[in-house]
């Protein structure tokens, strides 16, 4: 059984910054591996954060967080992280790890723009605060 589960979440201020970790067991590590960070805030539609391949390490943020998150992976830990940097009070929302298996980095890469509509497995999120 495949579980995943953030933390790393907190209330900060705008300009600091955080680094959430998704733990993945029972997830089946391979070259087709696709993994990625959502998010939600309240009274909105889940949007993409950013997604990384295993096969290459390809990874894709979406433009609101380009130079300021840094997706990354640790296999042998089975965790998956988001550095966030710069944080401004619109990054304020329910933050989810999802992963699943795709066939090129191309297809994960676009699930960045797709919401996550497409990934396998969801944890429960970790909830980020940004305040002014």
């Amino acid at each position: 059984q495949v579980q995943l589960v953030e933390s790393g979440g907190g209330s900060v201020q705008a300009g600091g910054s955080l680094t959430l970790s998704c733990t993945a067991s029972g997830y089946y590590y391979s070259g087709t591996s696709c993994m990625g960070w959502f998010r939600q805030a309240q009274g909105k539609e889940r949007e993409g954060v950013a997604t990384i391949y295993t096969g290459g390490g390809t990874t894709r943020y979406a433009g609101s967080v380009k130079g300021r998150f840094t997706i990354s992976q640790d296999n042998a830990k089975e965790t998956l992280y988001l550095q966030m940097n710069s944080l401004k009070v619109e990054d304020t929302a329910m933050y989810h790890c999802a992963a699943g298996w795709r066939n090129s980095a191309g297809s994960c890469a676009v699930l960045v723009t797709t919401g996550g509509s497409g990934m396998t497995y969801w944890g429960k999120g970790t909830l980020v605060t940004i305040s002014s």
